[in-house]
This record gives C-alpha cells, structure tokens and sequence, in this order.
C-alpha cells in the first residue's frame, strides 16, 4: 500500500531576522495557516513536531488535539540556541562555515545535519505501509531533510533545499521507495491543481 505523506512547513513570525529559536508566529502568518487548513485533504494520522511553532500551526489548521511526534523535533542547535545567525557568525565564523558545508559538522554542541537526516528517515520509513495519508506540521529542516531523503540525495544538498513556512511537502512511499510529489494540495481530494 502506497502512504501518502504531507509536510507542512511551521508559520514563522513575518519580517524576523533569522534566530536558531522556537519562535511563535504572529498572528499574520496564523491567519496565513488558518486559510489553507480548509484546503487539506482529511488523513488517516496526523501530527506535529513538539515545539510550540509546529503546535500553534496545527491549531491554526484546525488540527485539535494532534499527537506530538518526538521525532520530528527540530534540528538541535546546542550553544548556538536562541541566537540570532549574525550573532554567530560574527561570533564563530569558522564554526558556522563548517556547519553550513559539511553535513557530519556539530560544533555547536547539537545535532548534525547528517543526524537530523537519518532521523527523519527513520521515522518516514517506520510508517506502517497500511497508514494511507499521513499529514505532520514540522520545522523547516526536518522537511528538508526529508525532501533529501525521498531523492536519496547526498546529505550536503540539505542547505539546497528551500522550504519556506507553510510550504506543504507531498512524498508517497511504496515498498521502502520515496517519490517527491511536485504541486500543492489546495482542494478537498488532495489533487493538485
């Protein structure tokens, strides 16, 4: 049986600078969440990552009472959370150029991205093969890395990925095999449009 996986991409405050943080999205981009929960397909399971961006996107969605998926959690950033990305480089240049070019790189005390993505593909490939349509709000790394992990790309082409907030990522999964599906789900039947 084919699962059908959607990834909605977390709001994120409006005209922020970039912080490694779990920041609250504004009631701009709630409102932005609001106006395509209506659009989703219905899902046999659906989820969110534990920090409070994912849950207060799921609301927004209109998604009550969704379990949290531990192992969606965001990418761990050590020392360098609640930082805002100027204060580190300009702070640890050498450290930050390191992370953003080699995928085995944590020197911020967190987690890689290289076991960011061998998380979230462990999770994708756990589905049960009888889950059917699977919809989770996740931060934007984790639906890189999962975007990655469908084109068995190398994990230095995580930073390649672009997943702006709300985007929705469509993967369909049959016999350990991942597609990225290349559209939106706007409409009730989750047909692209």
């Amino acid at each position: 049986m084919t699962v059908r996986l959607m990834l909605v991409c977390a709001a994120a405050p409006t005209g922020r600078e970039v912080r490694f943080a779990d920041t609250v999205p504004d009631e701009r981009a709630l409102r932005q969440a609001r106006s395509i929960g209506d659009g989703l397909p219905s899902a046999g399971l659906r989820c969110t990552a534990p920090s409070q961006r994912c849950r207060r996107t799921a609301t927004a969605l209109g998604w009550d009472a969704v379990p949290e998926e531990p192992a969606l959690r965001a990418l761990d950033m050590g020392r360098w959370q609640g930082r805002s990305l100027d204060e580190v480089a300009a702070d640890e240049p050498d450290a930050l150029g390191a992370w953003l070019t080699d995928p085995q790189a944590a020197p911020h005390a967190g987690e890689s991205v290289a076991e960011l993505c061998r998380r979230v593909a462990a999770w994708a490939d756990g589905l049960l093969p009888d889950a059917g349509r699977v919809q989770a709000v996740v931060d934007q790394a984790v639906a890189r890395a999962a975007v990655v992990h469908a084109l068995s790309a190398p994990e230095r082409s995580f930073w390649r990925v672009d997943v702006p907030p709300l985007t929705v990522v469509q993967l369909t999964g049959r016999g350990g095999r991942w597609n990225l599906r290349m559209g939106t789900a706007t409409s009730g039947d989750g047909q692209d449009r």
